[in-house]
């Protein structure tokens, strides 16, 4: 397998934004403070990105997507992000082990 020079320097760009784009982000949260109400609205930035992501597959497949998309969208409101995700897939490995 040969990679192109132009392709891994795409590759490794891609990287190092993402890298630095979070730890920007990391850094600037240290040294800022939020009132109450502004930290509750970040702490919605989460499982608003999983509903974001998580709702066309509810909508546009079958019963075993959409009820793993339920579990998930339940989970998130009690279990951190990993587990919420987490539950999801295992629902749907379930359902379709089932034959839903």
């Amino acid at each position: 397998m040969t990679v192109e020079l132009t392709t891994l320097a795409a590759i490794v760009a891609m990287a190092a934004a993402t890298v630095l784009t979070r730890l920007s982000g990391l850094l600037l949260l240290r040294y800022l403070n939020f009132s109450a109400r502004s930290r509750r609205a970040l702490d919605a930035i989460p499982p608003a990105v999983l509903m974001a992501v998580v709702a066309p597959t509810a909508l546009a497949t079958g019963p075993a997507e959409s009820a793993a998309c339920l579990v998930t969208a339940l989970a998130a409101f009690r279990f951190p992000m990993l587990a919420a995700v987490a539950l999801g897939v295992a629902t749907v490995a379930l359902l379709r082990f089932l034959g839903l």
